[in-house]
């Protein structure tokens, strides 16, 4: 998925178990199929989940959710990731990575949510306790993109947007953007957001969603972008329901139609060739704007 994409395997994995971790090196081990772009993911046993960044830097992201979870993971009312271990770079593998326990449950497909109005209301749920946790110490997003103003993201929109070209109306995703661009910036204290809330880390269990996953961008700011699932997930009569049921004025639902927009055109031509679901996902999110 990325030109500096480090060469990653079960050979390698085992190697890494076996000189940091040899009472985990005999386990089974099998690499996990997903359409994540920040980790490549290996199931362990039974009860753990190996997780090594695809990229040089990437084990950026780790930190930042080893940091958060520690803080937020016993007010969260919804499974989270649970960090057991710690590897080093090793082996010529040039990143720290992780152990988690594994979490059970099914990925979030629209066709396997029993009630999406109730999913849709314990989502919003779970937003709206993690805004109202203490952030006077937070961490600002490592990414420096979720939780800043959307100006931040004008540059990189544009370009998406030409790179496009006569796949999207180029005309009305400019309009939206405009729109959103011209919305008030957030102005009171930084709030906790989790940054990431689309289908790849969310886990159902009996058709109703029950954990949280990766933290890796989460951090304090502006929540906006935590409202993206009202089109990224939603629709309709769910749509209303998330909406209800976290609230918000009408400029933080402006900035969110700023940051869905903006996250789904970065993603469309990035990942064209390499992670179907990733742009369908974007597809649909564009088509739920407009058409909202």
């Amino acid at each position: 998925m990325h030109p500096d994409q480090l060469d990653i395997d079960v050979a390698l994995v085992r190697r890494l178990l076996s000189t940091q971790f040899p009472h985990w090196a005999e386990l089974p081990l099998e690499p996990f199929a997903s359409d994540g772009t920040v980790n490549a993911i290996y199931r362990l046993g039974d009860a753990l989940a190996v997780r090594l960044p695809l990229r040089p830097g990437g084990e950026r992201s780790l930190r930042n959710e080893r940091r958060c979870l520690e803080r937020l993971a016993p007010r969260l009312p919804l499974a989270v990731p649970v960090p057991v271990a710690r590897g080093r770079p090793g082996e010529g593998y040039p990143c720290e990575w992780s152990v988690f326990r594994w979490l059970e449950g099914e990925r979030w497909r629209s066709g396997c949510v029993a009630d999406p109005c109730s999913a849709a209301r314990d989502l919003a749920r779970f937003v709206v306790a993690l805004r109202r946790l203490d952030a006077s110490d937070g961490p600002r997003n490592p990414r420096g993109d979720r939780g800043w103003p959307l100006a931040t993201r004008d540059a990189w929109v544009e370009r998406s947007i030409t790179a496009l070209g006569r796949e999207i109306d180029a005309r009305a995703v400019r309009a939206e953007w405009e729109t959103a661009l011209a919305a008030p910036v957030w102005a009171g204290p930084p709030v906790w957001f989790h940054g990431d809330l689309f289908d790849n880390n969310l886990l159902l269990a009996n058709g109703r969603l029950a954990a949280v996953l990766d933290f890796g961008i989460a951090g304090v700011g502006d929540p906006a972008c935590d409202q993206v699932p009202a089109w990224a997930l939603f629709s309709g009569a769910s749509r209303e329901a998330f909406r209800r049921e976290l609230g918000g004025d009408d400029a933080s639902w402006a900035r969110a139609r700023g940051w869905a927009l903006s996250q789904a055109l970065l993603a469309w031509p990035y990942y064209r060739d390499t992670n179907p679901n990733m742009v369908v996902r974007s597809q649909r999110t564009i088509a739920e704007l407009l058409g909202d």
